[in-house]
């Protein structure tokens, strides 16, 4: 599935950008569509991702403190 994946989305960066952006909302509003168990299902999976790319050294975090302090600064402008 995964190699179908990159192919599709290999095809899909070569549409125009009106057409990136419908694709991009119909694919957005399908995950509207999730029961409750999925969407929590879905949720503890990327948490376990990331876990694991935090112990493995392939990614970084941030403090909450600098995330937020980046959002108001941002609605500052």
């Amino acid at each position: 599935m995964h190699r179908d994946l990159e192919e599709i989305a290999s095809q899909a960066l070569l549409l125009d950008v009106e057409s990136r952006a419908a694709l991009a909302k119909r694919l957005l509003d399908s995950l509207d569509e999730l029961t409750p168990e999925e969407n929590e299902r879905l949720w503890a999976q990327e948490g376990a991702r990331r876990f694991q790319q935090l112990k493995a050294g392939t990614a970084t975090s941030t403090a909450s403190e600098e995330v937020f302090a980046r959002l108001e600064s941002r609605n500052r402008r």
